[in-house]
């Protein structure tokens, strides 16, 4: 009797056909780790060049009379990723009678016109040690005592490109001391 459900033949036997990849799950789990690593990057290298804007008009601290800057001299070079770094460095000295635990310093930049083309506020880093590269400090963790002269460096990931080139204007908006 012929029963139409029993195979009568062969029957080929072999690995089962490729099931089609879904790749919405992997795109979604790469887009989160490209945002978080991207949050990660502009936070973290925020933290290292804590700068912020001071309005141009801002007055220098009082004391910053008695912390004359000296010997200021500009180099630059290149990151690692194509930019271009421009460091600023000199030499403070404390003339006054305090010892100073913070400084923070506005950077003006100026363009041909003499219009500020850049303006920026970090704090002041004391050079460490120069072997075998430059290491800066805060103040905050070597204070200058009244006397005291220090080498600086400060550092610019970026720099306007109508900056006329011209040694920018420092000024002392902010001293810490005791």
């Amino acid at each position: 009797m012929y029963n139409p459900d029993v195979s009568t033949g062969p029957q080929l036997i072999g690995p089962p056909a490729p099931a089609e990849r879904n790749w919405l799950p992997l795109a979604i789990a790469a887009a989160i780790v490209a945002v978080i690593v991207g949050g990660l990057i502009l936070f973290l290298g925020h933290g290292k060049n804590t700068s912020q804007v001071t309005p141009i008009s801002a007055q220098a601290d009082p004391y910053a009379a008695n912390l004359p800057i000296t010997n200021l001299t500009m180099s630059e070079s290149s990151n690692l990723a194509g930019g271009k770094v421009t460091y600023l460095d000199g030499q403070i000295t404390n003339k006054g009678d305090r010892t100073v635990t913070g400084i923070t310093v506005q950077i003006l930049f100026r363009n041909y016109a003499h219009e500020v083309a850049q303006n920026e506020t970090q704090p002041l880093m004391l050079i460490r040690t120069r072997d075998p590269y430059v290491d800066v400090e805060p103040v905050s963790a070597a204070p200058l005592k009244p006397g005291d002269q220090r080498d600086f460096r400060l550092i610019f990931d970026t720099v306007a490109d109508s900056w006329d080139g011209a040694y920018p204007e420092l000024r002392l908006v902010h001293i810490d001391g005791k």
